[in-house]
């Protein structure tokens, strides 16, 4: 199923997204992961592309949740170290795989590589990446990013969101967002968004806190901030594991409570290939849904 269409029935559309693992006992563990959280009823998963699996890899976990665990599956494709050549062949065996939705990103440059630099007969810009599949022909539905406190690389809010409205012009339909914890950051971006004639599905994306060192190194490579009052309740927590787990649960309840209420069209959860704090916080939610 196209993933765009399943934002036209009622009702929030939750998902959850993995990376590929290092090991095969990992892979293994991660298929029992996405089975266990089958039973919650996601709308679907997605599947990321890293530097340390080759790409043939997150096709094959993907194709493997959609055709043997019965999940909708959406792979991540990036295209910040391959040229023309390499993504078309790699497009024909997502195609072949039988996937019919793709997240389009342009991806980080190598760690050993200070600053991004086009591939040669690359892309620079994500947009450009959805522009060659859609001048292409491939059958997908195309997913893309979004940063509600900008990219990174950008410098003001006014370019961050011309550069979305490329990549929808290119054909992107619709949108999951880099992680925050403040929603007023979303609030105000799907408002800019919609200011500017963005109409395609905005998805949030949230990572629930488990353990305070990770969550920190991670928002600040996502240029996310931690609010005054939550980073108060982490230094109180550090090193305790269990509390900060305790902690990210409740807090991110308490987000995704607020942003479906206010009418958030789903919920992307980044799991870090955990289900304990993804499972606790969809399951509140779906109990609260039932007694509403």
């Amino acid at each position: 199923m196209r993933i765009r269409d399943l934002f036209s029935t009622d009702g929030p559309v939750f998902s959850f997204e993995f990376f590929p693992p290092k090991t095969d006992d990992g892979e293994r563990k991660l298929l029992e992961t996405v089975y266990r959280l089958k039973e919650l009823a996601p709308g679907f998963v997605s599947v990321t592309k890293t530097g340390v699996k080759p790409p043939e890899k997150t096709i094959e976990i993907t194709a493997r949740i959609k055709h043997e665990v019965g999940i909708e599956a959406m792979t991540h494709m990036t295209c910040a170290t391959a040229g023309r050549d390499e993504m078309a062949r790699i497009f024909g065996l997502i195609r072949d795989a039988g996937i019919e939705n793709v997240l389009a990103l342009r991806g980080d440059p190598p760690r050993d590589q200070p600053t991004f630099v086009r591939p040669p007969d690359g892309f620079r810009y994500a947009c450009e990446l959805v522009r060659f599949i859609r001048e292409q022909r491939y059958p997908f539905c195309l997913g893309g990013a979004a940063y509600p406190e900008t990219h990174p690389e950008c410098l003001t809010a006014e370019l961050n969101l011309a550069h979305l409205q490329e990549k929808i012009a290119a054909g992107v339909e619709f949108i999951i967002t880099q992680l925050f914890y403040e929603n007023t950051h979303y609030f105000r971006f799907v408002e800019r968004a919609r200011a500017a004639g963005v109409t395609v599905p905005i998805v949030p994306g949230i990572m629930p806190i488990t353990n305070v060192a990770q969550i920190e190194r991670i928002a600040s490579l996502s240029g996310a901030h931690i609010p005054v009052a939550l980073q108060r309740d982490l230094d109180a927590a550090r090193g305790d594991d269990p509390a900060a787990l305790q902690i990210g649960i409740a807090y991110a309840t308490d987000q995704c409570r607020e942003l479906l209420a206010r009418g958030a069209p789903g919920i992307h959860f980044y799991t870090l290939n955990q289900s304990p704090a993804t499972w606790a916080i969809l399951h509140r939610l779906r109990a609260e849904q039932r007694a509403s």
